[in-house]
């Protein structure tokens, strides 16, 4: 077996492998995609990302965590690959296709990258949480107290969003990993601890799952926006502070949710064949 072209590419520090499967179909499986994500036998990130043919869009995206799961939605993988897409078609918008839906993305003013990631899903069933609850009051907590009281929001995958005084006083790596796979999260989830600045700024940390923290998720600033909109804390249009860096969010009325940051290659190469290898 021959090698396979990648990019590695990354949005405020949460960094991808992307490979370009469309013309040269790629046996990339869960196994394969941990080895590739391994940051000391393969070429590290926290997600790879294959881009295939679609009939409903320009590409459709395929997404595996580090840890070898596949999943619906990327937030900051999407705004990347949107980033190619643009530029090899040369069009001001295009659509790609996930597992959680039609994405549509277009260029921003200074070279940043919108993508409408499309509703947000508030239901129990949709996060999904095991059983019927409020998602805007979960019974979770964590740390004898230091998080409690989360909101629940999809984003085509789940997410927790507790709000703490300080998220740098949490000690996410700890509780992280044990809220994740909390019982109460049958897909387990991301989990977000989100500190409000003011009514048009948060500042987010996030426990990614099958990953753990990662520099930036978009997908999770969209869930902190939503659920600060929620709780009454925040306008439907604020910016959302990273470990990595800054996005821009939008709760729009019609309930999809627009996000919009920068992205950037980091370097090209060429996968050993045997990191494809079945």
């Amino acid at each position: 077996m021959d090698g396979a072209a990648f990019r590695k590419m990354h949005g405020l520090g949460n960094d991808f492998v992307v490979l370009d499967a469309r013309r040269r179909r790629l046996a990339l499986n869960g196994v394969g995609a941990r080895r590739i994500a391994d940051r000391h036998r393969g070429v590290g990130c926290d997600q790879v990302i294959a881009i295939e043919p679609s009939a409903r869009a320009d590409a459709f995206l395929r997404i595996f965590n580090a840890d070898g799961g596949e999943v619906a939605a990327c937030g900051n993988g999407t705004r990347c690959v949107a980033h190619l897409l643009l530029r090899e078609s040369g069009r001001q918008q295009v659509t790609v296709e996930t597992r959680a839906g039609l994405l549509r993305a277009c260029a921003a003013e200074g070279g940043l990258i919108s993508v409408d990631m499309g509703p947000a899903r508030l239901d129990w069933r949709d996060i999904p949480l095991a059983r019927a609850m409020d998602t805007l009051h979960l019974p979770l907590s964590a740390g004898q107290g230091v998080l409690s009281d989360a909101v629940a929001v999809s984003m085509g995958n789940p997410h927790a969003v507790f709000f703490v005084a300080d998220v740098m006083a949490v000690p996410l790596a700890e509780l992280g990993p044990r809220l994740e796979h909390d019982p109460l999260f049958p897909e387990r989830a991301n989990i977000g601890v989100a500190e409000l600045r003011s009514r048009t700024g948060l500042r987010l940390r996030v426990w990614e799952r099958g990953v753990g923290i990662t520099a930036a998720c978009g997908s999770g600033a969209c869930a902190a926006a939503v659920a600060a909109v929620r709780r009454g804390l925040a306008e439907r249009r604020l910016d959302v502070e990273l470990d990595g860096g800054r996005l821009t969010l939008e709760w729009r009325q019609d309930g999809h949710v627009l996000m919009t940051g920068p992205v950037a290659t980091s370097f090209t190469g060429e996968l050993s064949p045997d990191l494809l290898a079945p």
